[in-house]
């Protein structure tokens, strides 16, 4: 384990102290619901020991029923939102005015929380750096000393084959930090409500950038990021519609989301949305097969802590992409040395 020097800065800007620590976490949502690598967010923040609050920013028209949920998740005293056209696709420019305003002098809050999303990491490192302050990406644990003001965190370093720990020491007074979700479990519903607060958004006259279309990948099966089970694709499997042949019907039959390697994706077999590893999204389900894989130091990166691995992989002839030696067997709970086009198959009719 590598241990990282402590973070110590000292600042001009005065903060208040706090006794206990006090999270703020950046809510994130889409259509309606609750972004499930926020909740993991806010299951890390009430691991420090405090309050933990959260905000929520978004359209007008959109923000009530996304608060009426957050208003029920277990461990959120507070609940503020501000809504503004501007918020509608939340944009770094556009919302680290209003972190900014919250986390002025005498701010309350000792934590600045988020999920390692696309969004959030584009928000809080600006905000951060806006407060001159650092900020610690990507935690997989995280713990708090009240004794000496200070916060200690793990997160993985050199595709995830080193762990790193750093501490934040009490000379930080709002220590920023955005978390893996796979390493924590997703925050629930309760009985209890949270108290809501209104806060006035700051409007941002001619923002940079604007916010032009999102695209998105429909499919009816899970969602990659969050799925307990995911079907995955190697450049094995020669092209797009021997992918699609071949996984589809064993992701169908497992109820299972599909990914695929980055060399798959760069190949072009699959949308770039379902990449696995060090580029791509993360996952850790319960259940992770790799189909004609060799397992990449990048690949292994985003999924090695997925519960159960199991790998499918053979070597043909001198020149082919398959590997009996491959390096995904090292990390693999099953190793199945096998033509992939005949073990699928029979999988596939096994479990129908």
């Amino acid at each position: 384990m590598l241990r990282a020097p402590v973070l110590a800065r000292s600042f001009a800007r005065g903060y208040a102290t706090s006794a206990s620590p006090h999270a703020l976490v950046f809510l994130e949502h889409y259509k309606g619901k609750l972004d499930s690598s926020s909740l993991s967010a806010l299951t890390a923040a009430s691991q420090l020991g405090g309050r933990v609050s959260g905000l929520i920013v978004g359209a007008p028209e959109e923000l009530p029923a996304v608060l009426e949920q957050a208003k029920k998740v277990t461990g959120l005293d507070t609940v503020l939102h501000s809504a503004s056209p501007q918020y509608t696709t939340p944009l770094p420019e556009t919302v680290t005015p209003l972190f900014v305003k919250l986390l002025s002098t005498q701010s309350p809050f000792t934590h600045v929380v988020s999920a390692h999303s696309s969004s959030a990491k584009s928000v809080l490192p600006r905000v951060a750096a806006k407060l001159d302050l650092p900020a610690v990406s990507d935690i997989t644990s995280v713990q708090h000393d009240s004794s000496s003001n200070s916060t200690t965190f793990t997160r993985p370093i050199y595709a995830g084959n080193a762990i790193s720990t750093v501490r934040a020491s009490d000379s930080i007074p709002i220590k920023f930090f955005t978390v893996r979700s796979t390493a924590f479990s997703a925050a629930a519903a309760g009985d209890a409500e949270a108290k809501t607060e209104n806060v006035d958004p700051v409007h941002v006259p001619n923002p940079p950038t604007e916010h032009v279309s999102t695209s998105l990948t429909k499919s009816d099966r899970p969602d990659l990021g969050v799925a307990s089970r995911v079907v995955s694709g190697g450049r094995a499997l020669k092209n797009a519609e021997t992918f699609k042949t071949t996984l589809f019907p064993l992701a169908d039959a497992l109820g299972a989301a599909v990914g695929a390697s980055r060399a798959a994706v760069d190949a072009g077999y699959a949308d770039n949305s379902l990449q696995v590893g060090q580029t791509g999204k993360v996952v850790a389900p319960e259940l992770y097969m790799a189909i004609g894989i060799s397992g990449a130091i990048q690949h292994l990166a985003g999924m090695k802590d997925s519960k159960l691995i199991v790998a499918i992989n053979k070597a043909t002839s001198f020149f082919s992409t398959y590997d009996p030696d491959a390096p995904i067997f090292q990390v693999a709970d099953v190793g199945l040395v096998a033509d992939l086009y005949e073990a699928v198959p029979e999988l596939v009719e096994k479990l129908k």
